[in-house]
């Protein structure tokens, strides 16, 4: 009897030893207020309209679906961490077009009758300031469609030898002074510039009345309807007889600030980071990081080689790049948008703790990052599909309840699109896609530093740790990324500093965390650190 007092004495003891070994996990993030943006810098959603929610029935992604789903991206509270903490959003294409995605403008005062009505638009607007989100739409000023009044007005005037009134609003030549290829016939030996589509006339944007006419635009929609701002779409084509993209751009936010004077522009250039940097010449607030994105973007190879060689340095230099043609610039990252593959496609390699860990490489840099609708489930394409539409297929609330989204005249069926759940699967794991995406934005607004401050690669021995600082008004935030999958590591800090935030893209057998020991911090496998 005393020996088996003894035994249960002895594992007492070592069972209280061992809790004393492993001290119970405090939340960092705790108590922590999140600071609600009051200037341009955001974390912007980018939402496809007629994919992403069906508020009606009809097959098509509409404005009401939308409002529908604020309270899942924002729900005006900051005290919460139920919501995804988005504090802008971008809407692709609203205004009335033959196509399905709305890149080719009939009407640049009107809301395509698919996706609702100027009223469900207004509402939307209203209800996202409510939440603290700032709204962009795209706005498509190279080209239009070629059922524009305007257009169509502008064919029949020069078929009747008429090459002055609405011709001048296009870039319309004769064959024998045609430029090269990218036109399409008028008829009578008139062609008009289409280099996306004969579709899709480009506009002149030398001309008074064309620049007159974008004026009107503007106005409409920062003053009339109360937008923060515009996506533009196709910026490295804003070319003409007598301008250049920068020049036309320069003028067109020039003339936007006039309207609204806090009006954000991000312009899409598909182009390295060096033409991209040209660009902001031009005092446009933004440009996507084409450099960074996509299947062979910075981020992604880093999580694919386990490597973290260069990735800093390569960031610093376009920060510095950028910020020396524009001081006021704020780099656009992103994984993927609508015209490139999912981001969980060409991450599934990496499975689901690559996919986290490349959302909160990219997430904690600095500028405002842009999120793609699905993105944050970890949403795929079918990769056998060929078609821009599978790469905006619906959003998955419920992978039990798929939506009946027609996209492009396709009815998207269940081929493998929310590998790891939908939404309401996801919202319940704690360990999930969806809560990681959550907590990776709390700790952002938590430290507003990250995406407002200049970048500075903080020197570690090992290539499988990323680290930088961001500095800030004279604060700094310190960012640490351990890209290894299965090994611990350690970093000796210069400096004693206090954990701010915390990552785990995997789990370990021990439930390891990241720890911080006077100068020592300690990052387990697929771990990221932020230190203040």
């Amino acid at each position: 009897m005393k020996k088996f007092v003894a035994i249960i004495l002895t594992l007492i003891i070592t069972a209280s030893v061992l809790c004393a070994c492993k001290p119970e996990y405090k939340d960092p993030t705790s108590g922590i207020k999140v600071t609600k943006s009051t200037d341009k810098y955001r974390n912007f959603y980018e939402i496809f309209v007629g994919s992403f929610n069906d508020s009606d029935g009809d097959g098509v992604g509409d404005l009401k679906g939308i409002i529908d789903k604020l309270d899942y991206l924002n729900d005006g509270n900051p005290k919460t961490d139920s919501d995804l903490g988005i504090d802008g959003i971008w809407l692709t294409p609203i205004m009335p077009s033959h196509s399905y995605h709305k890149y080719d403008v009939k009407d640049y005062f009107a809301i395509d009758e698919s996706f609702g009505t100027m009223k469900d638009f207004d509402k939307l607007v209203s209800e996202c300031h409510k939440r603290g989100i700032n709204i962009i739409i795209d706005l498509v000023l190279n080209h239009c469609s070629k059922f524009n009044p305007l257009f169509e007005s502008a064919c029949e005037q020069v078929l009747k030898g008429d090459l002055s009134h609405d011709a001048e609003y296009f870039e319309i030549v004769r064959s024998d002074s045609l430029p090269g290829d990218g036109y399409t016939s008028i008829g009578d030996g008139y062609y008009y510039e289409s280099n996306f589509s004969p579709y899709m006339p480009e506009w002149n944007l030398s001309a008074d009345c064309t620049r007159d006419y974008f004026k009107k635009i503007s106005a409409f929609w920062l003053k009339d309807h109360s937008v923060d701002g515009f996506r533009l779409d196709a910026t490295k084509y804003y070319t003409s007889k007598t301008t250049d993209g920068a020049e036309f751009l320069k003028w067109f936010y020039s003339e936007s600030k006039k309207i609204k004077p806090d009006v954000y522009m991000v312009g899409e250039n598909w182009t390295g980071n060096s033409e991209i940097c040209d660009m902001y010449k031009s005092g446009a607030d933004s440009f996507f990081a084409f450099g960074f994105a996509d299947s062979t973007g910075a981020f992604v190879n880093a999580v694919r080689i386990s490597n973290a060689a260069g990735l800093v340095s390569a960031v610093k230099k376009f920060e510095d790049k950028s910020k020396k043609e524009n001081p006021n610039r704020i780099n656009a990252y992103f994984l993927s948008n609508h015209d490139q593959k999912r981001s969980a496609n060409y991450l599934k390699t990496t499975g689901l703790n690559g996919t986290k860990l490349a959302a909160a490489l990219y997430l904690l840099m600095p500028g405002s990052p842009f999120i793609y609708y699905g993105e944050e489930i970890g949403l795929t394409q079918n990769a056998a599909a060929v078609g821009d539409e599978y790469k905006r297929e619906p959003m998955i609330w419920d992978k039990n309840n798929l939506p009946d989204i027609i996209v492009n005249g396709k009815t998207s069926a269940d081929s493998g699109q929310a590998p790891y759940g939908g939404v309401k699967q996801q919202e319940k794991k704690t360990d999930s896609l969806l809560n990681y995406y959550k907590r990776v934005i709390k700790i952002k607004n938590q430290n507003p530093e990250i995406a407002r401050g200049n970048i500075y690669e903080y020197k570690v021995k090992d290539n499988e740790t990323v680290a930088y600082c961001t500095e800030y008004k004279g604060k700094k935030v310190y960012i640490f990324h351990n890209l290894n999958s299965s090994k611990t590591k350690t970093v000796e800090l210069k400096s004693e500093l206090t954990l701010r935030g915390d990552l785990y893209a995997k789990k370990t057998k021990d439930d390891a965390k990241v720890e911080l020991n006077g100068k020592t911090l300690t990052l387990p496998p697929y771990s990221t650190a932020v230190l203040k």
